[in-house]
């Protein structure tokens, strides 16, 4: 993968989590939106690979 596109997916999943994670117990549980397409492409991610990008490693 392409650097500008490995960094370029990287950032698109650090927005994913963002917004995916609880910002608060008590608020609706389904006032969350996110991107269903980036959803599921890093459930078909290796775990590994998810890994590297959240930590920003190279290969």
């Amino acid at each position: 993968m392409a650097k500008r596109d490995r960094h370029r997916l990287r950032d698109r999943v650090a927005k994913f989590i963002q917004e995916y994670r609880r910002k608060d117990s008590h608020i609706d549980p389904n006032d969350r939106t996110y991107d269903r397409e980036l959803e599921s492409l890093v459930k078909r991610m290796r775990p590994e690979e998810l890994d590297r990008l959240m930590r920003d490693e190279e290969d």
